[in-house]
Formats: C-alpha cells, structure tokens, sequence
C-alpha cells in the first residue's frame, strides 16, 4: 500500500492475500509477478498496466489501456 500513499485521497488500491490477488488478476485478465532482487527487503513487480475504473455499485465502467493510447496516436499521426 505504500505507493498508493502518492495518489489523491479518494484512490483506492486494491490488494488482498495471494490467492485473492492471484483469482482477480485471472478474472481481470491481467499480469503481475514479484521477483527478488539482491536485497532480502525489497523485489521488483511487474504488471500490466491498464487501468480499471469501477464504479461504487463494482460494475467496470472504463478500462485504460495505456498500449492502445499509444497505437491510437500512432495511426493518428
């Protein structure tokens, strides 16, 4: 949760236990994976990075794709 700490108040990070974490990111379709680094404190995350927009009832209202921003500029250009 630390990063989250670095949004406006009203973001909501989701988080959760292994294997929460591990059924929300099949049902997303989404990746993540942790790999240790040479430090016993810290390791490296790596993720997809959409963005999903929920709404207060949890239905997804938006999905951002920061991949297809940029092919859509492309083909614009």
């Amino acid at each position: 949760m630390k990063y989250v700490t670095g949004l406006p108040p009203n973001f909501l990070g989701l988080y959760g236990d292994q294997g929460a974490t591990a059924a929300l990111a099949k049902e997303f379709k989404i990746f993540y994976a942790a790999k240790p680094t040479d430090s016993q404190e810290h390791y490296m995350v790596t993720h997809s990075n959409a963005i999903f927009v929920v709404d207060l009832r949890g239905r997804l209202r938006l999905l951002i794709d920061a991949m297809a921003a940029d092919v859509a500029r492309l083909l614009r250009e």
